[in-house]
């Protein structure tokens, strides 16, 4: 399906709907979340989107209810399409499924399969349970396999835009499933570069091109992503945690170091580290042209195919002395390029060639 123009909203709006109810998902009404939710009296999160909570339809599934809420309508109206139209459109063991929706004029809201191990995030860096390396591993590699069938297998290129551990939802059995499509973007295959009217992505999993404006963006962000997001399951720890002292190193850069010297096993599960660090450092590589395809990174995790040596992936960043810039409260480097509070923390600039 392709999106509407904007151009006349409430009509634009009433052929998106109407197209969306000749496809799967369920349209509600506002009344039947009420009770879905005992008056949403469950809530299991919040986030710049607005909040979740949890339900229970008339035939007893349990459902994941997300109220979207925002500083417009127009940016309410852009996320619930761009959720609706993607993921409801698509059918895989490893990204979550979209009951259904609400789109009133008190309420828009998407209706998702409950997830009961809530996120990766929770479970890497909030739990205090005991996580054996081969779950981790599966996590990977499902992880892995949905953001492939959103690139390689649906009808239109998927290319979600945010993929951290937050977005990576576990069921009761730890299957992850690939969720919040709020940045999504469908795209023709022919059409390799992609065209953006705004940011896109987390700092820290944000791939350089989605912040350096000379680069062109493909599909190949989100195996940047992936690839920070394999650092983070490797450590079981955030990439930088601003918590711990100023002279912490970045982990993907530790991992590098490390990984060279054959260091990995004391820390790590030797054999079943050095692959997924190989993997991680490969997604990561500063061109996006030198990033496996996500196929090629479900074979790597699997053991189908040999990893070779990873080349240096952090040409692009130099340690040096940044700038602040007062009125973004961010960092200018010589080029104009402003650089987020995290890359200031780190003491990270472009480098010049």
């Amino acid at each position: 399906m392709v999106l509407p123009e904007l151009r006349s909203p409430a009509l634009a709006m009433d052929e998106f709907l109407n197209n969306i109810e000749r496809e799967r998902p369920i349209r509600f009404t506002s009344e039947q979340l009420k009770h879905a939710t005992g008056n949403y009296s469950h809530r299991l999160g919040a986030g710049g989107f607005g909040e979740v909570y949890k339900g229970a339809l008339g035939n007893g599934v349990l459902v994941a209810v997300k109220v979207l809420r925002g500083t417009s309508n127009k940016r309410v109206e852009e996320q619930f399409m761009a959720e609706v139209s993607t993921i409801g459109r698509t059918h895989h063991h490893n990204l979550v499924r979209l009951h259904g929706f609400c789109f009133e004029c008190d309420l828009r809201a998407l209706v998702y399969e409950y997830m009961e191990n809530g996120s990766l995030d929770r479970l890497l860096f909030h739990s205090n349970a005991a996580v054996g390396w081969e779950m981790l591993r599966e996590i990977a590699i499902g992880t892995a396999k949905g953001i492939a069938y959103l690139h390689e297998e649906c009808h239109q290129r998927i290319v979600h835009y945010d993929i951290k551990p937050g977005n990576i939802l576990l069921n009761a059995k730890f299957c992850p499933k690939v969720s919040d499509f709020g940045l999504a973007k469908l795209c023709s295959r022919e059409n390799s570069h992609l065209t953006l009217t705004g940011g896109r992505g987390t700092p820290g999993y944000a791939a350089p091109e989605l912040w350096m404006p000379s680069w062109h963006v493909t599909h190949k962000c989100d195996v940047y992503s992936f690839g920070m997001l394999l650092f983070e399951v490797l450590g079981r720890r955030r990439n930088l945690d601003v918590s711990f002292p100023e002279s912490q190193e970045w982990f993907p850069k530790w991992v590098w170091k490390r990984l060279g010297k054959s260091e990995l096993g004391r820390v790590m599960e030797a054999e079943a580290a050095k692959r997924m660090a190989r993997v991680a450092l490969w997604c990561v590589q500063y061109q996006p042209e030198a990033r496996p395809e996500m196929s090629a990174v479900v074979r790597m995790l699997e053991g189908g195919v040999e990893i070779p040596e990873p080349t240096y992936p952090f040409n692009y960043l130099v340690v040096g002395t940044p700038v602040r810039d007062p009125a973004t409260d961010g960092v200018v480097g010589s080029d104009g390029v402003c650089f987020s509070p995290l890359m200031r923390k780190l003491e990270i600039s472009v480098a010049s060639s």
